[in-house]
């Protein structure tokens, strides 16, 4: 992959570049960060028209490597004011990849009102416009496309949400069935696209060809060690498989981290009506399917089809996060109205967690009684049309926290916090204060080794070893996102040493390098240093590397444990 096309959405011109300077050698996170750094001015307004969109494959996405479908969307964000890159599967990254684009960059700003499109093919990128298709939801737009085009090109694209620049909207990718079910949901990417004027990408990879690999007998060897790893840890070739990644309800409820009723309480009695083991059921008595292939080139099959009663399918993949935002966080056990709130939340594109989040702080406001299913509903509608209320909601948590003058808000850098309890898994706190992301699991998943005891055992309840378990997890997993791998290789990758030999002989053998475990950290690193600097022009400091009070002050039942790790060892995470 050694092609760049730019697009300025102002002229509506497409220029094309090869890979040059300091872009070399990355991918994915690597490249949407480094892109990011350089081009955008880090005191611009996120909607407005210096900021840039940058899409990215991953630098082995596109090649047969397991598990490597994985696409980087980056700029600054219009959620938390700093860098961000929001990672999503699907077939995009793919076919961007096989197509020999390193990245897609979206700059300027189109004359007001108007709606464009991009059509991605061996070709090249061609801008054409979409004003017919202004309002869609992701379903609907995505048959229109699929109608016009092909069943089989990838589609990224925004919904309502993207277009009236909500702070938590989504952009959308179409999964290997076709739907627009895969979000990079996290930090309101999609209302940068809706800023730009792009509804939609469409990539047809037909006529492209295989990506070129300089050392085939490396790659092939290593790729075999790295698919040997997957299929014998539990986790990846039976627990994610068997009950998808809503596997961890019932091990995080019973741990005392599942956060219920806006972070009240680490228990939720209703956990075995929303648990993956329920899902699991309800989805094979109804005929749906209970695993299947979120992204190309998937062997761990952690997706789902949920369908509803008379077997009509509703939504993909019905995971962890979602369930528990739109679950327990609100009080809900009903996994039907949950799979309908999921459905709501990719048509009209938004982040699953951040309107999890944000109901939940909106019931305890009282606009909403906790355990309200319908009423949740509604306010996915609400947002979703653009009401005053609405436009509040769409916001993200924190901003509805400030309308409504509650205390209890559960975000970081404002935005909102995934799964798991900080106070009852400690190790994920740190990764929440000081990720340059904002709250996010995925930036250094601690809970692995608090919970799960993969890759050793740090104790989830006491401060010591939790700042060097996530400045550890948060290095590597930079890295991580830049080769297009699956985050779920971790598992793995911490328990088995033969699956980052896997990682690196790939890199190795794709690329004709000599990499060293060193330079992978080397490279998490970089890219972790660029990030923050980023943050720090924008106006961040160690101040917002810090959880809310409440964590501090407020007990949080079943262990009626504070979060303990003290703010120096905060400071020590990028003091690498």
């Amino acid at each position: 992959m050694d092609r760049i096309f730019r697009v300025n959405m102002g002229s509506l011109k497409v220029s094309e570049e090869k890979v040059t300077g300091d872009y070399l050698g990355l991918g994915g996170r690597g490249l949407t960060s480094m892109v990011v750094s350089k081009e955008v001015p880090a005191t611009c307004h996120p909607i407005g028209q210096h900021n840039k969109l940058v899409i990215t494959p991953g630098l082995l996405t596109g090649t047969t490597a397991a598990n490597s479908g994985r696409l980087s969307i980056g700029a600054k964000s219009p959620l938390t004011g700093g860098i961000k890159e929001s990672n999503v599967g699907g077939t995009a990254a793919t076919k961007l990849a096989r197509l020999g684009i390193a990245a897609i960059i979206i700059e300027g700003m189109p004359e007001k009102g108007k709606l464009f499109g991009l059509a991605v093919s061996k070709d090249g990128v061609k801008v054409f416009p979409a004003d017919d298709l202004k309002g869609l939801g992701n379903y609907e737009l995505t048959e229109k496309l699929q109608s016009k085009y092909d069943k089989k090109v990838g589609i990224i694209s925004i919904g309502p949400a993207g277009e009236m620049k909500m702070a938590m909207a989504s952009i959308a990718v179409t999964s290997t069935n076709g739907t627009p079910s895969r979000h990079a949901g996290r930090g309101g990417m999609g209302a940068v696209m809706g800023s730009k004027g792009l509804k939609a990408i469409v990539i047809d990879d037909t006529g492209a060809e295989k990506v070129a690999i300089k050392n085939p007998d490396l790659f092939k060897e290593a790729s075999q060690k790295f698919v040997k790893a997957l299929r014998e840890h539990p986790v990846t070739s039976q627990g994610l498989p068997t009950y998808g990644t809503n596997v961890l309800a019932a091990i995080i409820n019973e741990a005392g981290g599942y956060p219920t009723r806006n972070f009240s309480s680490g228990r939720f009695e209703g956990t075995d009506k929303i648990s993956g083991e329920t899902m699991h059921d309800i989805i094979s008595k109804r005929g749906g399917k209970t695993t299947h292939s979120g992204c190309t080139t998937c062997i761990i099959q952690c997706s789902n089809e949920y369908v509803d009663e008379k077997g009509k399918y509703i939504t993909s993949a019905l995971e962890y996060e979602t369930i528990w935002a739109n679950g327990a966080n609100c009080g809900i056990d009903d996994l039907d109205a949950i799979a309908r709130m999921d459905r709501l939340c990719d048509d009209y594109g938004f982040d699953t967690i951040e309107m999890g989040c944000t109901i939940g702080v909106a019931m305890e406001a009282g606009v909403k009684e906790f355990g309200d299913a319908e009423g949740a509903i509604q306010l996915i509608h609400e947002a979703g049309k653009g009401t005053p209320l609405g436009r509040i909601i769409g916001n993200g948590a924190g901003f509805t926290g400030k309308a409504f003058g509650v205390v209890r808000v559960p975000v970081v850098k404002n935005q909102g916090m995934p799964a798991y309890e900080p106070r009852a898994i400690q190790g994920i706190g740190v990764t929440y204060a000081t990720s340059t992301m904002g709250a996010d699991h995925t930036a250094g998943y601690a809970t692995a080794t608090n919970i799960m005891k993969v890759g050793g055992y740090v104790d989830p309840l006491k401060p010591d070893g939790q700042m060097a378990l996530s400045q550890n997890l948060q290095i590597t997993t930079a890295a991580v996102d830049s080769t297009g791998l699956c985050l779920f290789i971790a598992f793995p990758a911490l328990d088995i040493p033969e699956c980052f030999e896997g990682v690196i002989g790939m890199l190795n053998g794709c690329y004709g390098l000599n990499l060293t475990p060193d330079d992978v950290a080397a490279l998490g690193k970089k890219i972790l240093k660029i990030e923050r600097d980023f943050n720090e022009r924008a106006g961040f400091s160690n101040v917002d590397d810090r959880l809310p009070e409440f964590f501090k002050e407020e007990k949080l039942p079943p262990h009626n444990i504070t979060f303990l790790v003290p703010d120096v060892d905060l400071d020590k995470v990028y003091k690498f």
